[in-house]
């Protein structure tokens, strides 16, 4: 398993007329931590489409279990438990850094396709790296 931390303030623009932290916000939380991911791991978005290699999302979840507010700090762990194939599933875990409780949990599933839209295998590069970072957290 691969775990990857990536803060978040809530500002202001992120919340609903109840002072919480609109729904629909925490996919893009979900879409920040998941590009930090990926430039934590050494592979950022931007090298893996010039390859000529896109990953959409194809499938996504969010289960919502505590409220956050206005100037939270959520961390949004993004976990990725096994090596891509045909598909890959990321993980999520927003939880509020002051008190570590449980905010919301949430996956996304990605394919991986070429600028014509056909599927492809996943990139070597970032098969090679994911499969390294694997072993090392057996």
């Amino acid at each position: 398993m691969i775990s990857i931390d990536h803060k978040v303030r809530v500002i202001y623009g992120h919340t609903d007329m109840m002072g919480r932290v609109y729904y629909g916000r925490f996919y893009e939380y979900f879409e920040s931590a998941r590009s930090h991911f990926l430039r934590e791991i050494g592979l950022p978005y931007t090298e893996i489409e010039q390859s000529g290699v896109f990953v959409p999302v194809i499938e996504s979840h969010c289960k919502y279990r505590h409220p956050a507010t206005y100037d939270d700090v959520l961390i949004v762990r993004t976990i990725l438990r096994e090596a891509p194939r045909a598909k890959m599933k990321i993980e999520y875990e927003v939880l509020l850094e002051e008190s570590e409780k449980l905010v919301a949990i949430g996956h996304t599933v990605h394919t991986f396709m070429n600028e014509k839209g056909k599927p492809v295998r996943p990139p070597k590069g970032l098969l090679s790296v994911v499969e390294n970072r694997l072993r090392k957290h057996e």
